[in-house]
């Protein structure tokens, strides 16, 4: 029996990243930050229908995650993105979309192959004369 072990919060910064993302009040601070540049606490919670209390949680989950930096000026508590946490999730998508790309490439070819060495491909795919459609007939596949 395989025991699987998941990966610890301290060593998995991509994990803590798609977690904090995972939730859409997440999501649309980090908009609204990324739109209007640095915000306080005050001015983010003002964009919705949550307390301050709940906002305040938000933004510490996505401190956690590295996603946005809290700047303390007197009691002004003032509030930026990060964007290197995205730069690292970009990264590991790019290399998700080459891996696809690939299987995609080798799906056409195999395609492609297949389709140029039937011999009956030009039957099939020739209208009947007889016929009152001039549409190709479908190939078998």
């Amino acid at each position: 029996m395989v025991e699987r072990i998941p990966p610890s919060p301290e060593t998995d910064p991509l994990g803590d990243v798609l977690r904090a993302a995972a939730d859409p009040t997440r999501r649309a601070i980090l908009t609204y930050l990324a739109q209007h540049g640095p915000a306080r606490v005050t001015e983010i919670a003002a964009q919705f229908a949550q307390s301050l209390n709940a906002i305040s949680r938000h933004i510490m989950a996505l401190e956690k995650a590295g996603l946005v930096r809290r700047r303390t000026v007197w009691r002004t508590h003032m509030i930026e993105i990060d964007l290197a946490p995205l730069a690292k999730m970009d990264q590991w998508f790019a290399g998700l979309r080459s891996i696809w790309a690939l299987r995609l490439e080798a799906l056409s070819t195999a395609l492609t192959q297949e389709f140029s060495d039937d011999p009956d491909r030009d039957r099939r795919t020739e209208p009947d004369a007889g016929s009152a459609s001039s549409r190709p007939a479908r190939p078998r596949l």
